[in-house]
């Protein structure tokens, strides 16, 4: 199993809780980003630098990740590839995208993208809090745990 992370818009703890987990777990993150990433040395821990457009990071992450992979994004059709490819997928706040919720979630994704098209401000996301933090630590212990990772 690899840990792959949609990085340019994952909060700060979070990157931070994956840094030790890879070190503790022993287990290979890679942080993907169109932009230069300060991470920890560790033979864990690799980045992975794409060109800036539209889904470049989320497309390099989809083209690279295998069946029991787990995909660290807030971005849905990037969950969704992944899940459609045997990977798992975990939001930064906890949620673990699953094959039966994640045509809900896009439809949800897409009606907000048309409200927002047409000019009404639906607002954003809430701020993370330590309870998300909490649940994405869980979750996390949870899949490593349950892929073999001591």
């Amino acid at each position: 199993m690899k840990i792959w992370v949609d990085a340019d818009a994952c909060p700060i703890a979070i990157k931070e809780m994956l840094y030790r987990a890879a070190e503790r777990r022993r287990v290979v993150v890679t942080l993907v980003a169109n932009q230069f990433l300060r991470v920890p040395p560790s033979c864990y821990i690799k980045t992975k630098r794409v060109a800036a457009g539209f889904n470049v990071a989320d497309d390099q992450i989809v083209a690279c990740i295998n069946a029991g992979d787990l995909v660290v994004t807030a971005d849905i059709p990037l969950a969704a590839a992944a899940i459609k490819k045997g990977a798992q997928a975990l939001n930064p706040r906890g949620d673990l995208y699953s094959a039966e919720t994640i045509a809900e979630r896009l439809s949800m994704r897409n009606f907000m993208d048309e409200l927002r098209s047409g000019g009404i401000d639906t607002g954003g996301p809430a701020p993370m809090t330590p309870r998300h933090r909490q649940n994405f630590a869980n979750q996390l212990d949870r899949i490593l745990a349950a892929s073999g990772k001591p």
